[in-house]
C-alpha cells in the first residue's frame, strides 16, 4: 500500500487543473513521458533495492557505486527536500481544516497535524505503516471510484449523471488535440513532474520489511499499472467529461469540476476530505523518509551519530525529532517570511526531486557491475536493456533540466537548487579531503576496501543482513 499510495500525491488532485490548462489534452502526453521516466528511474532503483535493502537507498547505493561524496550530498539534499515538504504539505492540510473549523486558527491546524503525525512516527514503524495504509487506501478507492463513476458517465450509462456523455470528443471538439501547440506539452512535462515525487520511499521503507526482496520486486513490478490507472486514467477521465477550456477546471480543480458535471452532490467538501487525506499521507511519509535518510547518514558517519541510535522499540528517535524541528522552522518561515524566506526555501529544493532521479541512474551504471561481481544471485530484479535504456533516461531527466532553464519559474528553481547542491557537495569534497589527511591516504585506501565501499557504513550487496560494528544491523526496527 505504501508502494501504491506513494505515486498519489496531493499535486495529483491540485495542481493538474494548471497542466491542462496551459497544454490542454495534449497534457496526456505530457504525463505519460514523465510516468515513463519515472518508471525507468524506479526499475533501476528497484534492481539496487532488491539486491540490497537498506533505509538509506539510493544515498547509500551512491556512497558505494560513485563515492562518499555522491552519497553524502544526495542524502543530505533529499533530507532538505522533504523538510521543506512537512512545512509545505502542513500549511495546505492547515488551510483545510480551517475552512472546516475556522475557531482554530491556521498555524494551530499546522502544529496539531505536525505534532500528530511525529506521535505516530515515534510511537514504532509499525504505526507509520498502519497510518499509511490507510491513507493509500483512501486515496486509492477514491480514484479507482472517480475512474469507474467517470467513465460510465462519459459513455452516458451512468444512471442520473447530469453529464451528457460525448465519449472521447472533448479531447479534440475544442481546438484539437493540440490547442496550445505541440510544445505546450513540454510546458505540461514541468508542471507535473514534481507530482511523481515519492515513488521511490518504498525502496526506502523496504529495509524495515519481513521480506525486502520480495516487497520491493512486487513494488517495482506494479509500477506501471499504477501510473497509468491513477495519473493517465484520472486525468483521461476529467478530460472526456469536460472541454479542456471549461472555466469551472480552473476555478473549482479539475476533479471538483468533473464531479460537479456528473452531479455528484457536495463534490468539494468530498475532494477536499481526498485531498487532506493525501496532505496527510504526504506529511506521514516525508517525515518516515526524512528521518531514515538521517538515520542512514548517521550510520555512515556522514550526520551526528545520534542519529545513528534507536531505542527501544528501534524507532530513530533523533532523527526523527531533528527533522520535524527543521519542519517546524519551516512551517514558522512560512507564515512569517512566505514570500522571501520560504520562498527561497521552496525553489532552492524544487529541483532535487530531478537530482535524485540522475543520481539514481548514473549509481545504476556502476552498481550493475558490482551486483554481478559480488552477488549475481541477488540481481533478481533487472533493468530493462541496459544501459542504453539508463542512458537514455538520464538523457531526458538532463534535457527536462536543461528546458525549465528557458521557463520563469524553472529557471529559478533550477538555479537555486543547483546553487544548494554546489554548496553541499563542497562540504562533502572538504570533509573527504580532511579524513583522507587525516588518516593518510595509503591507510584510507585500505579502510575503504576492507568497508566494502567508500568508507560507507551500509553492507556491501553480498553483505546483506551480517553484523557490523557500526551497531545493529541497517533494519531500523523489526
Amino acid at each position: 500500500m505504501i508502494a501504491i499510495g506513494g505515486v498519489i500525491g496531493a499535486g495529483l488532485f491540485v495542481g493538474s487543473s494548471a497542466g491542462i490548462a496551459a497544454a490542454g489534452p495534449a497534457i496526456l502526453l505530457s504525463y505519460a513521458l514523465v510516468g515513463a521516466m519515472v518508471v525507468l528511474v524506479m526499475r533501476m532503483l528497484g534492481e539496487m533495492a532488491a539486491a540490497q535493502p537498506t533505509s538509506g537507498s539510493f544515498s547509500a547505493y551512491a556512497d558505494r557505486a560513485l563515492g562518499r561524496w555522491a552519497g553524502f550530498s544526495i542524502g543530505w539534499l533529499y533530507w532538505f527536500f522533504w523538510v521543506v515538504v512537512l512545512a509545505v504539505e502542513a500549511t495546505a492540510g492547515a488551510q483545510i481544516l480551517e475552512g472546516w473549523i475556522p475557531a482554530v486558527p491556521q498555524w494551530g491546524w499546522a502544529l496539531i497535524v505536525m505534532v500528530v503525525l511525529t506521535a505516530t512516527n515515534l510511537a514504532s514503524v509499525a504505526s507509520y505503516g498502519e497510518f499509511e495504509f490507510w491513507f493509500a487506501g483512501i486515496k486509492v478507492v477514491a480514484i479507482a471510484g472517480f475512474v469507474v463513476i467517470g467513465l460510465l458517465a462519459v459513455f452516458g450509462v451512468l444512471p442520473g449523471s447530469d453529464n451528457p456523455g460525448a465519449g472521447f470528443a472533448h479531447l479534440t471538439d475544442t481546438g484539437g488535440f493540440f490547442p496550445k501547440g505541440p510544445g505546450a506539452i513540454l510546458t505540461g512535462i514541468l508542471m507535473v513532474v514534481f507530482s511523481f515525487m515519492g515513488s521511490e520511499i518504498v525502496t526506502l521503507a523496504a529495509g524495515e520489511s519481513a521480506d525486502p526482496q520480495r516487497a520491493v520486486s512486487k513494488a517495482t513490478n506494479s509500477v506501471i499499472w499504477r501510473i497509468a490507472v491513477f495519473y493517465l486514467g484520472s486525468i483521461f477521465v476529467v478530460l472526456t467529461l469536460l472541454p479542456w477550456n471549461d472555466a469551472s477546471i480552473t476555478k473549482d480543480g479539475s476533479y471538483v469540476a468533473s464531479l460537479n458535471s456528473i452531479g455528484i452532490p457536495h463534490a468539494g467538501q468530498v475532494m477536499n476530505v481526498i485531498v487532506l487525506t493525501a496532505v496527510l499521507s504526504c506529511l506521514n511519509s516525508g517525515l518516515y523518509t526524512a528521518s531514515r535518510m538521517a538515520f542512514s547518514l548517521g550510520r555512515r558517519g556522514d550526520a551526528p551519530a545520534a542519529f545513528a541510535r534507536t531505542n527501544g522499540r528501534g524507532v530513530p528517535q533523533a532523527a526523527i525529532l531533528s527533522s520535524v524541528l527543521f519542519g517546524f522552522v519551516a512551517v514558522f518561515f512560512n507564515y512569517k517570511w512566505p514570500d522571501t524566506v520560504f520562498a527561497f526555501l521552496l525553489n532552492s529544493s524544487g529541483a532535487v526531486a530531478l537530482f535524485v532521479w540522475l543520481v539514481i541512474c548514473f549509481t545504476q551504471l556502476r552498481m550493475r557491475g558490482i551486483i554481478l561481481r559480488e552477488a549475481p544471485e541477488k540481481l533478481v530484479v533487472r533493468m530493462w536493456l541496459f544501459p542504453y535504456l539508463t542512458w537514455a533516461t538520464i538523457a531526458m531527466i538532463s534535457f527536462v533540466l536543461v528546458y525549465m532553464l528557458t521557463d520563469d519559474a524553472g529557471r529559478e528553481q533550477v538555479l537555486l537548487s543547483l546553487l544548494v547542491a554546489a554548496l553541499v557537495v563542497a562540504i562533502a569534497l572538504a570533509r573527504e579531503a580532511v579524513h583522507r589527511r587525516r588518516d593518510g591516504g595509503a591507510k584510507g585506501a585500505a579502510g575503504v576496501s576492507a568497508a566494502g565501499g567508500a568508507g560507507s557504513g551500509e553492507p556491501a550487496p553480498g553483505q546483506v543482513g551480517t553484523a557490523r560494528s557500526a551497531g545493529p544491523e541497517d533494519r531500523v526496527s523489526t
